[in-house]
């Protein structure tokens, strides 16, 4: 997978720069970068994308006064971090755990809680691990499983749960091989497929699938998927199927059922680092990307997938092109596009999808720039934005809240 970026990126140079690395960390390093996102604090040595010194940025890194309306602050992370996984559980809280430090290459085990009812952070247990770049994902007990990533050697093929009852994180099964920019879904019968990521032994993307189950604690293969991929998405259909799209490969579904694979239709327009939307009518939208052969920088377009026919139809542009953005489906069954990058430099940009009509209207900007952040429904409708790199080449501590009542 080649990336596409203008000459004077400065994840051009942390490309070059990477691939003098020897090891499994390279791969995933490197996998992590050219989608957007660096594997460790953005400097002149790790950038995670364009940063102010490299050209004109979009939007500036000071916060947006004008903001204040639709965006407000919130309690900042004890713990500054990018690539890591933000969970909403069942008490209304949320877990943000590992990720990528302000240290160059630091992988993080550290996990902190965020009360919506304070507006502040607390830490939790530490995760037995350092995971950066790996999945959580909320099991139907309300525990947590996070597996695989980046752990400053290579991706891991350890898993742990936590426990919101006890706030201490225990070991599981392992996984069959390890995974970093994969993908992790809970299907229907409470199991969770894990599906491609990086790296088998020359650096390379995966084929393998596997699944865990939580009653026995254990991983089992299931088949492979059709094309290799990483940093991809993966969606759970209405029937129970899973559509996965991106990373570097055409979309394709797996059947639960029978535990394959099956090519399904293409996107109209290939990209990479898009977001992936199960809309409330159980179309899918696909929103920006790009970064990849193929594909345009920056993608406006978005495109939906409807499963009835296994078929793609364009819907409206986005305001403005974007990769590694963040898409939440709000209670009103609008869509929020939020953050990301593009050529001309980092975003703090919002803009709303209406699925009645297919198009996309602007609003206010997020209070910082960032890029590679988690962003999480909360059970009033507000949208928790946490984490990530900002185009001052650092990581961003504040977080802040979008009120969805004011935001249109």
């Amino acid at each position: 997978m080649t990336i596409r970026r203008p000459s004077q990126d400065p994840a051009d140079r942390l490309v070059t720069a990477v691939r003098r690395r020897s090891g499994a960390l390279t791969a995933i390093v490197l996998l992590l970068a050219v989608s957007g996102c660096a594997a460790g604090s953005p400097s002149a040595s790790s950038s995670s994308g364009p940063s102010a010194s490299s050209g004109p940025s979009a939007t500036p890194s000071t916060p947006d006064e004008t903001a204040a309306a639709f965006w407000t602050a919130t309690g900042g992370l004890i713990e500054v971090r990018t690539d890591h996984t933000a969970t909403l559980l069942l008490d209304g809280t949320v877990l943000v755990a590992g990720g990528y430090g302000q240290i160059p290459d630091a992988v993080l085990s550290s996990a902190e809680l965020y009360d919506p009812g304070s507006g502040t952070w607390t830490a939790t247990g530490r995760m037995i691990d350092a995971h950066g770049g790996h999945t959580a994902t909320r099991l139907l007990d309300g525990r947590v499983l996070v597996a695989g990533g980046g752990s400053g050697s290579g991706p891991l093929n350890s898993a742990e749960l936590y426990d919101p009852n006890t706030g201490d994180w225990t070991a599981t099964g392992n996984m069959i091989e390890g995974h970093g920019g994969h993908t992790a879904t809970l299907l229907r019968n409470g199991n969770v497929l894990v599906a491609g990521g990086c790296c088998d032994s020359s650096g390379s993307s995966v084929t393998s699938a596997e699944l865990y189950d939580p009653d026995s604690g254990t991983w089992t293969p299931t088949g492979n998927m059709i094309e290799a991929r990483s940093v991809h998405t993966a969606t759970l259909l209405p029937d129970g199927t899973v559509l996965v799209t991106g990373g570097g490969a055409a979309p394709e579904l797996y059947d639960p059922g029978t535990g394959t694979w099956a090519a399904t239709g293409n996107m109209i327009e290939a990209r990479n680092g898009q977001t992936a939307t199960l809309l409330p009518d159980g179309r899918v939208l696909v929103a920006g990307g790009g970064g990849c052969d193929g594909c345009a920088d920056d993608v406006v377009s978005a495109d939906l997938y409807d499963p009835s026919s296994g078929t793609w139809t364009a819907t409206g542009n986005m305001v403005g092109g974007r990769m590694q953005h963040t898409a939440t489906l709000l209670l009103d069954g609008a869509v929020l596009v939020a953050g990301g990058f593009a050529v001309g430099g980092w975003l703090a940009s919002a803009e709303l999808y209406d699925p009645g009509t297919g198009t996309w209207t602007a609003t206010e900007n997020m209070i910082e720039v960032r890029c590679c952040y988690t962003a999480t429904l909360l059970l009033d409708g507000t949208v928790l934005v946490a984490g990530g790199g900002s185009a001052g080449g650092g990581l961003v501590a504040p977080a802040e809240l979008y009120d969805p009542g004011s935001g249109t």
